[in-house]
Protein backbone atom coordinates (compact mmCIF):
# COMPACT_ATOMS: atom_id res chain seq x y z
CA UNK A 1 0.00 0.00 0.00
CA UNK A 2 2.82 2.41 0.89
CA UNK A 3 4.57 1.66 -2.40
CA UNK A 4 1.38 2.38 -4.34
CA UNK A 5 0.96 5.67 -2.48
CA UNK A 6 4.53 6.73 -3.28
CA UNK A 7 4.03 5.79 -6.94
CA UNK A 8 0.82 7.81 -7.11
CA UNK A 9 2.49 10.78 -5.45
CA UNK A 10 5.40 10.55 -7.91
CA UNK A 11 2.94 10.66 -10.81
CA UNK A 12 1.20 13.69 -9.30
CA UNK A 13 4.57 15.38 -8.81
CA UNK A 14 5.49 14.80 -12.44
CA UNK A 15 2.11 16.17 -13.54
CA UNK A 16 2.56 19.30 -11.44
CA UNK A 17 6.05 19.85 -12.85
CA UNK A 18 4.83 19.45 -16.43
CA UNK A 19 1.93 21.82 -15.81
CA UNK A 20 4.34 24.38 -14.29
CA UNK A 21 6.56 24.32 -17.37
CA UNK A 22 3.57 24.56 -19.76
CA UNK A 23 2.05 27.51 -17.89
CA UNK A 24 5.38 29.36 -17.72
CA UNK A 25 6.01 28.88 -21.44
CA UNK A 26 2.47 29.87 -22.39
CA UNK A 27 2.36 33.03 -20.29
CA UNK A 28 5.81 34.02 -21.50
CA UNK A 29 4.78 33.63 -25.14
CA UNK A 30 1.53 35.53 -24.55
CA UNK A 31 3.35 38.37 -22.81
CA UNK A 32 1.42 37.83 -19.57
CA UNK A 33 4.67 37.45 -17.65
CA UNK A 34 8.28 38.46 -18.18
CA UNK A 35 10.71 35.80 -19.29
CA UNK A 36 12.63 36.38 -16.07
CA UNK A 37 9.51 35.52 -14.06
CA UNK A 38 8.96 32.51 -16.33
CA UNK A 39 12.53 31.35 -15.68
CA UNK A 40 11.94 31.76 -11.94
CA UNK A 41 8.80 29.66 -12.31
CA UNK A 42 10.53 26.74 -14.08
CA UNK A 43 13.67 26.66 -11.91
CA UNK A 44 11.56 26.95 -8.75
CA UNK A 45 9.34 24.01 -9.69
CA UNK A 46 12.38 21.94 -10.67
CA UNK A 47 14.11 22.78 -7.38
CA UNK A 48 11.14 21.65 -5.27
CA UNK A 49 10.75 18.46 -7.33
CA UNK A 50 14.41 17.59 -6.76
CA UNK A 51 14.08 18.38 -3.04
CA UNK A 52 11.13 16.05 -2.66
CA UNK A 53 13.20 13.31 -4.27
CA UNK A 54 16.15 14.07 -1.94
CA UNK A 55 18.32 14.95 -4.90
CA UNK A 56 21.19 17.22 -3.84
CA UNK A 57 21.09 18.96 -7.23
CA UNK A 58 18.14 20.96 -5.89
CA UNK A 59 20.72 23.30 -4.37
CA UNK A 60 22.51 24.54 -7.53
CA UNK A 61 19.15 24.84 -9.30
CA UNK A 62 17.86 26.70 -6.26
CA UNK A 63 20.75 29.19 -6.40
CA UNK A 64 19.73 30.11 -9.94
CA UNK A 65 16.10 30.35 -8.87
CA UNK A 66 16.66 32.71 -5.94
CA UNK A 67 18.82 34.99 -8.10
CA UNK A 68 16.05 35.47 -10.67
CA UNK A 69 13.35 35.85 -8.00
CA UNK A 70 15.40 38.52 -6.21
CA UNK A 71 15.09 40.77 -9.27
CA UNK A 72 11.37 39.99 -9.76
CA UNK A 73 10.46 40.81 -6.15
CA UNK A 74 12.57 43.97 -5.98
CA UNK A 75 10.73 45.32 -9.03
CA UNK A 76 7.38 44.93 -7.23
CA UNK A 77 8.57 46.42 -3.91
CA UNK A 78 8.31 43.14 -2.00
CA UNK A 79 11.56 44.05 -0.31
CA UNK A 80 11.51 41.34 2.35
CA UNK A 81 11.03 38.67 -0.29
CA UNK A 82 13.81 40.19 -2.38
CA UNK A 83 16.14 40.25 0.61
CA UNK A 84 15.03 36.74 1.49
CA UNK A 85 16.44 35.49 -1.80
CA UNK A 86 19.90 36.76 -0.80
CA UNK A 87 19.64 34.88 2.50
CA UNK A 88 18.37 31.83 0.60
CA UNK A 89 21.47 31.97 -1.57
CA UNK A 90 23.70 31.78 1.50
CA UNK A 91 21.55 29.08 3.12
CA UNK A 92 21.53 27.17 -0.16
CA UNK A 93 25.32 26.98 -0.18
CA UNK A 94 25.30 25.88 3.48
CA UNK A 95 22.53 23.34 2.86
CA UNK A 96 24.35 21.89 -0.13
CA UNK A 97 27.31 21.05 2.07
CA UNK A 98 25.13 19.80 4.94
CA UNK A 99 23.26 17.34 2.72
CA UNK A 100 26.56 15.94 1.48
CA UNK A 101 28.61 16.02 4.70
CA UNK A 102 26.21 16.74 7.59
CA UNK A 103 25.57 13.16 8.66
CA UNK A 104 27.38 10.88 11.05
CA UNK A 105 31.17 10.98 10.47
CA UNK A 106 30.70 13.57 7.69
CA UNK A 107 28.56 11.26 5.58
CA UNK A 108 25.44 12.25 3.62
CA UNK A 109 22.56 13.62 5.71
CA UNK A 110 19.35 11.58 5.99
CA UNK A 111 15.72 12.46 6.67
CA UNK A 112 14.78 12.73 10.36
CA UNK A 113 12.22 14.35 12.61
CA UNK A 114 12.94 17.56 14.52
CA UNK A 115 13.32 17.42 18.29
CA UNK A 116 10.72 19.32 20.33
CA UNK A 117 13.35 21.89 21.31
CA UNK A 118 14.34 22.46 17.70
CA UNK A 119 10.71 23.02 16.70
CA UNK A 120 10.12 25.47 19.57
CA UNK A 121 13.27 27.40 18.68
CA UNK A 122 12.25 27.54 15.02
CA UNK A 123 8.74 28.79 15.83
CA UNK A 124 10.12 31.34 18.28
CA UNK A 125 12.67 32.61 15.75
CA UNK A 126 9.93 32.94 13.11
CA UNK A 127 7.71 34.92 15.53
CA UNK A 128 10.50 37.30 16.55
CA UNK A 129 11.61 37.67 12.94
CA UNK A 130 8.07 38.58 11.89
CA UNK A 131 7.81 41.39 14.46
CA UNK A 132 11.23 42.83 13.62
CA UNK A 133 10.72 42.65 9.85
CA UNK A 134 7.20 44.06 10.06
CA UNK A 135 8.41 47.22 11.79
CA UNK A 136 11.35 47.53 9.40
CA UNK A 137 9.23 47.12 6.27
CA UNK A 138 6.72 49.71 7.46
CA UNK A 139 9.57 52.21 7.75
CA UNK A 140 10.89 51.58 4.23
CA UNK A 141 7.45 51.59 2.60
CA UNK A 142 7.18 47.93 1.65
CA UNK A 143 3.82 46.64 0.44
CA UNK A 144 1.80 44.16 2.54
CA UNK A 145 4.35 44.59 5.32
CA UNK A 146 2.93 42.11 7.84
CA UNK A 147 2.28 39.26 5.39
CA UNK A 148 5.62 39.88 3.71
CA UNK A 149 7.37 39.71 7.09
CA UNK A 150 5.41 36.63 8.19
CA UNK A 151 6.09 34.59 5.06
CA UNK A 152 9.73 35.64 5.06
CA UNK A 153 10.23 34.48 8.65
CA UNK A 154 8.39 31.19 8.14
CA UNK A 155 10.39 30.53 4.98
CA UNK A 156 13.72 31.15 6.68
CA UNK A 157 12.86 28.79 9.53
CA UNK A 158 11.67 26.18 7.03
CA UNK A 159 14.82 26.50 4.95
CA UNK A 160 16.99 25.93 8.01
CA UNK A 161 15.03 22.80 8.88
CA UNK A 162 15.28 21.69 5.25
CA UNK A 163 19.06 22.15 5.36
CA UNK A 164 19.02 19.71 8.28
CA UNK A 165 16.70 17.41 6.29
CA UNK A 166 13.95 17.60 8.89
CA UNK A 167 10.53 16.26 7.96
CA UNK A 168 8.78 19.22 9.60
CA UNK A 169 10.35 21.66 7.13
CA UNK A 170 7.53 20.75 4.72
CA UNK A 171 4.89 21.88 7.22
CA UNK A 172 6.52 25.31 7.25
CA UNK A 173 6.55 25.48 3.46
CA UNK A 174 2.87 24.50 3.34
CA UNK A 175 1.97 27.29 5.78
CA UNK A 176 4.02 29.86 3.85
CA UNK A 177 2.61 28.83 0.44
CA UNK A 178 -0.97 29.18 1.71
CA UNK A 179 -0.18 32.86 2.37
CA UNK A 180 2.03 33.46 -0.66
CA UNK A 181 -0.62 32.60 -3.26
CA UNK A 182 -3.10 35.41 -2.38
CA UNK A 183 -0.22 37.79 -1.58
CA UNK A 184 1.28 37.50 -5.06
CA UNK A 185 -2.13 37.71 -6.71
CA UNK A 186 -2.67 41.04 -4.91
CA UNK A 187 0.62 42.32 -6.38
CA UNK A 188 -0.26 41.32 -9.93
CA UNK A 189 2.28 38.48 -10.04
CA UNK A 190 -0.18 36.00 -11.50
CA UNK A 191 2.43 33.57 -12.78
CA UNK A 192 4.30 33.59 -9.48
CA UNK A 193 1.01 33.01 -7.62
CA UNK A 194 0.34 29.98 -9.84
CA UNK A 195 3.87 28.78 -9.17
CA UNK A 196 3.34 28.93 -5.43
CA UNK A 197 0.06 27.05 -5.81
CA UNK A 198 2.15 24.36 -7.54
CA UNK A 199 4.68 24.62 -4.70
CA UNK A 200 1.85 24.05 -2.23
CA UNK A 201 0.84 20.83 -3.97
CA UNK A 202 4.47 19.71 -4.15
CA UNK A 203 5.04 20.52 -0.47
CA UNK A 204 2.09 18.36 0.54
CA UNK A 205 3.43 15.50 -1.59
CA UNK A 206 6.93 16.12 -0.22
CA UNK A 207 5.70 15.80 3.35
CA UNK A 208 3.92 12.55 2.53
CA UNK A 209 6.97 11.11 0.78
CA UNK A 210 9.46 12.08 3.48
CA UNK A 211 7.16 10.94 6.29
CA UNK A 212 6.96 7.49 4.68
CA UNK A 213 10.77 7.26 4.86
CA UNK A 214 11.24 8.28 8.50
CA UNK A 215 11.62 5.21 10.67
CA UNK A 216 12.46 6.79 14.05
CA UNK A 217 12.15 10.30 15.55
CA UNK A 218 15.24 12.27 16.55
CA UNK A 219 15.08 13.02 20.29
CA UNK A 220 18.04 15.41 20.46
CA UNK A 221 20.37 17.04 18.01
CA UNK A 222 23.16 14.81 19.31
CA UNK A 223 21.29 11.59 18.54
CA UNK A 224 22.41 9.61 15.49
CA UNK A 225 20.20 9.86 12.45
CA UNK A 226 18.57 6.81 10.90
CA UNK A 227 20.19 5.82 7.58
CA UNK A 228 17.69 5.92 4.72
CA UNK A 229 19.89 5.50 1.68
CA UNK A 230 22.42 7.69 -0.09
CA UNK A 231 21.57 11.12 -1.45
CA UNK A 232 21.02 10.95 -5.20
CA UNK A 233 23.54 12.91 -7.24
CA UNK A 234 21.74 12.67 -10.54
Amino acid sequence: MARKTLSRDAALMAALGTAAFAVALGMGLLGRASWLEAASFVTGALCVWLTVRENVWNFPIGLVNVTTFCVVFADTRLYADAGLQVVYFVLGVVGWRMWLRGGVRHTALHISRSSRLELLLSIGAAAIGTLVLWRTLRLVGGSESFLDALTTSISLASQWLLNRKRLESWLGWIAADLIYVPLYLSRGLTLTAILYAVFLGMAILGYRRWRAQVTAPVQTDAAPETPLGKVALS
